[in-house]
């Protein structure tokens, strides 16, 4: 692990020139009193961000142009994996309880942000995989079976491609069945799978080896180097960070971003400790956390340097 992590370092200082975005700015979100600093999600159109606490406690929407944040869930587990919808109308989000016998069991839930409606989407269950949505429904899967769950009532099927995670393997749902894809091997721990904006690539990451792209066959497996916690910017564009930890704390962590040819580019200063980046690509925006309690916003653009 050591090796590929110093292999990383030694390929950003060597790519230093390379030049995937232009950073226009970078400034630190005011944050009210009494909110969670993590940044879950920001929404497509860039105008708000997803908030929680460092626990995944609590969900809270705020506006970045008025500053007004608006609570969304007090319970556990609110923050992980928090979605927000295409159009920016909408939340899906996960509640943590449990039973009598302290079983950990999680609900779905949506809200629309227009009316503050919300529904359960899932009842509590200890299988739930994972979650694709999009503006009328979302689909999870649970026990390997994908449901389309309408908003609101709404018709949907459940035809799309969903990924999910299960005992540490990538699953794949497509047509409404569910199997284990695992590229790398069934040997393997997978990590943030998420499929390309053009629905024919699948962005994930291996344990102890670094993230990967591949077909929707598991054919074509690339290499992209070590980057935590990836995200697409676009279909050839790639945002994460890398990390560095003593085995208790995080001391040094940068936003990254590459692309599919192999160039590499450090996006935020060694005096910032910048971890889990989330993308809003059509408002040019990048937004991340600290260790120390801020959330941060960068204003990129897409570098015409070859």
């Amino acid at each position: 692990m050591r090796k590929l992590l110093l292999a990383f370092a030694a390929t950003l200082s060597v790519g230093a020139g390379a030049q995937v975005f232009n950073v226009n700015s970078l400034a630190p979100v005011a944050l009210p009193p009494d909110v969670g600093s993590k940044v879950v999600a920001i929404s497509g159109q860039g105008d708000f961000l997803l908030l929680t606490a460092d626990d995944n406690r609590g969900l809270t929407k705020l506006d970045l142009n008025s500053g007004k944040a608006q609570n969304i869930s007090l319970a556990a587990g609110a923050g992980y994996d928090a979605r927000v919808s295409p159009d920016g109308k909408r939340v899906v989000y996960r509640e943590n309880s449990f039973t009598a016998g302290r079983l950990r069991m999680v609900s779905l839930h949506s809200i629309n942000l227009e009316t503050g409606k919300s529904q359960e989407l899932v009842a509590p269950t200890r299988s739930l995989q994972g979650v694709s949505i999009n503006n009328q429904a979302a689909m999870p899967v649970t026990r390997g079976q994908v449901a389309a769950k309408g908003f609101e009532s709404k018709v949907s099927n459940k035809n799309g491609v969903v990924l999910s995670i299960n005992n540490r393997q990538l699953m794949i749902s497509r047509n409404g069945k569910t199997h284990n894809l695992s590229p790398n091997g069934k040997d393997k721990s997978y990590l943030w799978p998420s499929l390309s904006p053009n629905g024919t690539k699948i962005l994930y990451y291996v344990g102890a080896e670094g993230t990967f792209v591949c077909n929707l066959d598991g054919t074509d497996v690339r290499p992209l180097g070590v980057i935590r916690a990836p995200q697409w910017w676009d279909d050839n564009t790639v945002v994460g960070m890398y990390d560095e930890d003593d085995g208790d704390f995080v001391y040094a962590s940068h936003i990254v971003a590459t692309n599919l040819q192999g160039q590499k580019q450090t996006l935020t200063p060694d005096s910032l400790i910048a971890m889990y980046p989330k993308v809003a690509t059509k408002a040019g925006k990048i937004v991340f956390s600290t260790p120390n309690g801020k959330a941060y916003v960068m204003n990129v653009t897409k570098s015409l340097q070859p």
